[in-house]
């Protein structure tokens, strides 16, 4: 036994500017907010995690919630199982999702973080696994004809070597013009991947599914609203193109509905929304059991060393939410993250950015 327990939390929220605005067919995000978590143990170390909360408006629920569970956590040992019984345990008659489930996940993160530090191991290492490079994608948003091809030009020098936007316009026919300019940019080698954001009924998904299917898209991601299992899966009987899902899946529950009604032909779980490392692992068994590929949405810091132990890992969502607040960001050679050698996850913060962009 390790003895190493919480002494003191601390969550601070920040919200950063993004270098190119997050620009989807329901909405746009101008800026990263987040929510920056420190779990320190009587060991001296110190777990980080953070969280995304999509609006700024997230930041203070999530925050406060956080640093409320001072008292409920001081003392315990940080054993990640343990610490999701407990909060699973305090959260029941509230309900398990949203901001507590987000809250949750940033100490789980954060746990395992700490954890693996005090073994003086990568994450990836304490998860069974080896550190080993991780294909990645490029993922763009809906840039107009001018912003979109530069940057899909400056990802292939870069060495990536696939490639998501954003789609989902007023009509087909901009639909079209979108994906065969990205197509004409970084020609038949590259993947290319769309999101459409939930923005399409079945019927309409249906037809501009059929309508981009000469352009040989690696998949169409949440092309209607991702709660309608039935609708996805008439969606993917009906097209060629493999159909994406997952980012906003709450539980392992809902990402086992998902599969059993054939909803999708390849996974990606949120690591925040999944319920962190240990919700990662058990969706990722899920994931195995079914043999569908599974990628990562975005906390990519994290995302790494999660892939690195997934039976069928298949893409890393390459997107810095977070680089501007991090000391050393994750890295990409040749379109593959490296995980980092540090002990833990590899986290640490830049402490004259975030007090730039504290909130």
């Amino acid at each position: 036994m390790s003895d190493l327990r919480i002494t003191t939390i601390r969550a601070r929220a920040v919200n950063v500017p993004l270098t190119y605005p997050v620009r989807t067919a329901v909405g746009v995000v101008d800026t990263s907010p987040l929510v920056l978590f420190d779990m320190e143990t009587n060991q001296g170390v110190t777990g980080r995690a953070y969280v995304f909360t999509y609006t700024p408006l997230g930041l203070k629920p999530v925050r406060e919630l956080l640093n409320a569970l001072q008292p409920v956590l001081a003392g315990q040992e940080v054993a990640p199982y343990c610490l999701e019984q407990l909060l699973q345990a305090r959260f029941r008659l509230l309900g398990n999702t949203g901001v507590a489930k987000i809250a949750s996940a940033a100490i789980d993160m954060a746990a395992w973080d700490a954890l693996a530090q005090s073994r003086g191991a990568p994450l990836v290492n304490l998860l069974g696994g080896t550190r080993k490079p991780i294909p990645a994608y490029d993922s763009h948003s809906m840039d107009g004809p001018k912003i979109g091809p530069q940057r899909a030009e400056k990802a292939i020098k870069e060495g990536l070597r696939a490639i998501k936007i954003k789609i989902g316009h007023a009509t087909v026919r901009e639909d079209i013009a979108s994906v065969a300019l990205i197509r004409k940019v970084i020609g038949d080698d590259i993947e290319l991947m769309v999101d459409l954001n939930q923005s399409l009924s079945v019927p309409e998904a249906i037809r501009r599914g059929r309508a981009l299917e000469e352009f040989r898209l690696a998949w169409l991601e949440e092309p209607t609203l991702q709660e309608n299992y039935a609708g996805f899966s008439q969606i993917r009987q009906a097209l060629t193109t493999p159909i994406q899902l997952g980012e906003n899946w709450f539980s392992v529950d809902e990402m086992h509905k998902a599969i059993v009604a054939g909803a999708a032909d390849l996974v990606m779980p949120d690591a925040m929304k999944i319920g962190g490392v240990s919700g990662w692992l058990r969706a990722s068994a899920l994931a195995a059991t079914y043999q569908i590929p599974m990628s990562a949405h975005i906390f990519e810091e994290f995302s790494a060393h999660l892939m690195a132990v997934t039976p069928t890992a298949h893409w890393l969502e390459k997107m810095g939410l977070a680089d501007p607040i991090l000391r050393e960001p994750l890295t990409y050679v040749d379109g593959m993250a490296i995980i980092p050698e540090r002990p833990g996850v590899g986290i640490t913060w830049n402490e004259e950015a975030v007090q730039k962009y504290l909130i």
